[in-house]
């Protein structure tokens, strides 16, 4: 039950990044059953390739233990994480990720390829898939149908964009 609620939080994260326009990934991460790092998608906000949930959750998380080292905690995610982002779960030890869908596109934790299956590094991390997968996969397919539909809809990024840059 505690994992139902812990990826709801990342879900309310996806959200987020969806109202903004943003491919709507959320994550957060939780050490001792408390949420210490949220985030969710700002790339086009912030016109930074670098604002991926994960890393915003990460860098939260590792500002609030003052540390980069993240073991014993849990990553929860809406959608599997993109290369860079499985590279950044690696280096700062998290346990745990659990993923709500996997992603055919660019997934790096089993999906196209599987960084946490690499016999020489030395972390190792345990992944779980599916928790609410269906409301995961249903956000994101409401999302790039509006996208597809919209001809306009990224350009007006572009607009709210320069007005949400503090979000």
């Amino acid at each position: 039950m505690e994992h139902i609620t812990f990826m709801q939080e990342a879900l309310k994260e996806a959200n987020k990044a969806y109202k903004l326009k943003e491919v709507p990934v959320g994550a957060i991460i939780v050490k001792d059953g408390e949420i210490i790092g949220r985030g969710y998608n700002k790339k086009e906000i912030l016109k930074n390739p670098l604002s991926h949930a994960e890393l915003i959750a990460i860098d939260q998380a590792c500002k609030n233990l003052n540390s980069w080292r993240l073991t014993n905690c849990s990553l929860y995610v809406t959608l599997e994480p993109c290369a860079m982002c499985a590279g950044a779960i690696l280096q700062s030890r998290i346990d745990n990720v659990f993923i709500a869908t996997k992603d055919f596109k660019t997934g790096a934790l089993g999906s196209v390829i599987d960084l946490s299956n690499i016999k020489e590094f030395n972390h190792k991390v345990f992944i779980n898939y599916g928790l609410l997968k269906d409301e995961a996969s249903t956000l994101l397919k409401k999302f790039f149908k509006e996208l597809r539909s919209k001809k306009k809809w990224r350009d007006d990024r572009e607009v709210e964009g320069a007005r949400l840059e503090s979000v």
